[in-house]
């Protein structure tokens, strides 16, 4: 009764909407605001939310919370897009994108003061002083610290240098006067409106303008050097090189482009964050440079996540350029601004240029979370294997096969298994080849995958997610003969090597395809790391194997010398040729009298039958 007394208090809400631009805010049963949104208009956009069964998700969840509904009408869109963005800031709701924005990035500030100071600070104080950044990229503020601070003499100490106070004479130079970094204002050295010019000029540069700041030194220079005061021409040369280097250093991208926006983004794999890099181009230069991270909540679209961000930077960072570039066009309307998707030419350029910061943004962040969670990294690989080769299911368990022989002798085959991307070292398996003679590596393959995968469907042992041959289209082919045979649909890859044996590149379906990897791809070097563990695996089996038929001697022809005792005498004597050699009483110190003399008597009677053979 009580749902549909709020379905019905909800729906005289709706009904009564405007169909004017506006910003709505959902309430829960406490009163809390979970979700505020904006619409172009106000009614069809929040009609949208209850006229329609939604799927099984955090929408749903949200629309089901709903005990009441608020809402604020607004003249423009852009009016609506800002009030958004600042009660998703104030309120938090629990059902909006969250920025992750943990750092408080410094700034520049310019004091409020008689003789304005400049210095860094993380905190910003409305009390009238100017503030430029925040600066994601540190050394930037700094290398801009360190060129205004061979500008201009700034003082930087913290007196309150009022006119009455330098008047009375309170206050003495310190070192900074003497080494020529401050020009003395505390003591009337330097007047305020010479200190101020000087400000002036700071601002500018800090706002992007040094092209401007360039040419009015330029000027001057050659001002007083047509009045022949060389002197001051010369230091101020000195201040217009300083720029020039500075300038030369910094990242230029344009000569002509001026007071541009540009903005990129990018999804996270597992599509639940989205990265925004947000570009300041003033004079043809990168100004302000700044990446970060939303957390989706109600599966957003590149879209809504990419005007959110183009409203909290704007904000941010007081930007009123009259252009911003983006990838791909967007259903947003802000006064006296162009939005641009550029094709060709240097604005292409400026968006190839967020677009490498906010990939290497998010490939940073990637290899962080991957460092504090180490399965992290584990499952985007697998996913990425199920989406590379369009598998139905995530290849938790991956099992890879190899032969081993030489020229058919002493064939053997491996199996290593690996579960969630690591080897699971307790399902290996040896095989002896059992039927077939001489080298044959297809008919090897498939025995030992009959044998392997009958034994899993009779004692119900887990089957693979994904299974691959260390070979290229032939053995792919013989393990799906076997799989089609015993009724078994388990993916087939296959690793080909070069004409080096380098692993070079990957088969999959049938016919087999090559898929296009880097090798340099963490992709790459798991798969690479599988085909050469089972490799690995297989040519030890074979050369254990081999190795015991050689070490096979006559000891295992003589009747009542078993393993043990055999053991025994190769571990003391290293050989047959120096068991054959020693004495009766040598050979007791080892396996006793009975055994000796069976050893003695061996022995002398082989003897016996070499020599016949000789004299015949």
């Amino acid at each position: 009764m009580y749902e549909l007394k709020t379905n019905e208090y909800l729906r005289g809400i709706v009904q009564n909407l405007p169909d004017s631009p506006g910003i709505y805010q959902y309430l829960n049963d406490e009163g809390t605001i979970i979700y505020v949104g904006k619409a172009k208009n106000l009614k069809r956009r929040v009609s949208s939310y209850f006229n329609r069964e939604h799927e099984p998700g955090k929408t749903r969840v949200l629309v089901s919370k709903i005990a009441d509904i608020r809402y604020i009408v607004v003249k423009t869109e852009e009016d609506a897009l800002l009030l958004e963005n600042n009660l998703i800031k104030k309120y938090k709701p629990r059902y909006n994108v969250l920025l992750k924005d943990d750092k408080t990035y410094p700034s520049i500030c310019v004091q409020n003061e008689w003789f304005p100071r400049v210095f860094r600070t993380r905190k910003v104080v409305r009390d009238g002083s100017s503030y430029y950044g925040p600066y994601s990229h540190v050394p930037t503020m700094y290398a801009l610290l360190d060129l205004i601070k061979h500008l201009f003499p700034l003082r930087t100490c913290h007196h309150n240098l009022s006119p009455e106070n330098i008047r009375s004479g309170k206050y003495q130079v310190c070192l900074e006067y003497h080494i020529k970094n401050c020009a003395g204002p505390c003591v009337g050295k330097q007047s305020h409106e010479e200190y101020m010019a000087n400000i002036a000029q700071i601002k500018e540069i800090l706002k992007g303008n040094t092209r401007q700041v360039e040419q009015m030194l330029y000027q001057q220079m050659q001002d007083l050097a047509a009045e022949l005061r060389f002197e001051e021409a010369q230091k101020v040369k000195e201040k217009y090189q300083l720029i020039e280097s500075y300038r030369a250093k910094s990242e230029v991208v344009s000569h002509v482009l001026h007071n541009i926006d540009v903005f990129s983004i990018e999804e996270d794999s597992d599509g639940k964050s989205a990265f925004i890099n947000y570009l300041h181009i003033t004079n043809g230069a990168v100004n302000q440079a700044f990446t970060f991270e939303y957390k989706k909540k109600l599966n957003e679209s590149k879209e809504e996540l990419l005007t959110l961000g183009i409203v909290e930077m704007r904000a941010r960072y007081k930007s009123h350029s009259g252009e911003i570039i983006v990838p791909f066009p967007l259903d947003i309307e802000l006064k006296d601004v162009v939005f641009t998707v550029p094709q060709r030419g240097e604005k292409k350029t400026l968006l190839e240029l967020s677009q490498l910061n906010v990939k290497q943004y998010k490939a940073d962040r990637l290899k962080q979370a991957e460092k504090l969670n180490p399965e992290q990294r584990t499952t985007r690989l697998l996913k990425e294997i199920q989406e590379t080769l369009h598998l139905k299911h995530l290849p938790i368990r991956i099992e890879c096969f190899d032969n081993s022989n030489i020229q058919g002798s002493d064939a053997v085959a491996g199996c290593v298994v690996f579960v969630k991307g690591k080897p699971s070292k307790k399902d290996y398996r040896k095989y002896n080849i059992k039927t077939v003679e001489g080298p044959d590596d297809y008919a090897s393959m498939q025995e030992v995958v009959r044998r392997k995968y009958t034994r899993a469907l009779e004692e119900s042992i887990p089957l693979p997610d994904l299974l691959i041959t260390d070979g290229g289209k032939g053995q792919m082919g013989a393990v799906k003969e076997v799989l089609d045979e015993l009724g078994l649909d388990i993916p087939v890859a296959g690793l080909a090597k070069d004409n080096r044996h380098r692993t070079s590149e990957l088969l999959f379906g049938f016919p087999p395809q090559v898929i296009g990897m880097k090798q340099t791809s963490p992709l790459f070097q798991l798969l690479t790391h599988i085909q050469d563990e089972v490799h690995r695996y297989a040519i030890t089996f074979h050369r254990e194997k081999r190795s015991k038929r050689q070490i096979a001697s006559e000891l295992d022809c003589i009747k009542g010398i078993g393993p043990k005792a055999k053991e025994a005498l190769l571990k003391e004597f290293k050989s047959v040729k120096r068991i054959r050699e020693a004495s009766t009483e040598e050979l007791s110190a080892v396996v006793g009298a009975s055994k000796a003399r069976i050893l003695h008597e061996h022995f002398q009677e082989k003897n016996q039958d070499n020599e016949k053979e000789n004299g015949n």
